[in-house]
């Protein structure tokens, strides 16, 4: 399952990832925080869509993705 960053305003284009709070290979639960981002008006957690293994982050640490980007893909099965 695809994690996405969601757009939490109006004006919201982007975010940076600022930090990944579990690393690829991980076992991660529904809801459970796995990353946090910042925008121009605020810093949020992203929480995991679905529970399963963190199988790869694809935006990494320090770079800005666009809303509707995929930060990493959790493995369900």
């Amino acid at each position: 399952m695809d994690v996405l960053l969601p757009k939490w305003g109006v004006t919201m284009q982007e975010a940076t990832v600022d930090e990944w709070l579990v690393t690829e290979g991980q076992q991660v639960q529904e809801g459970q925080p796995i990353v946090r981002v910042g925008t121009d008006k605020v810093d949020a957690e992203v929480e995991a869509p679905a529970s399963g293994v963190l199988r790869s982050i694809h935006v990494p640490e320090g770079e800005v993705a666009p809303v509707g980007a995929v930060l990493a893909v959790i493995d369900e099965s």
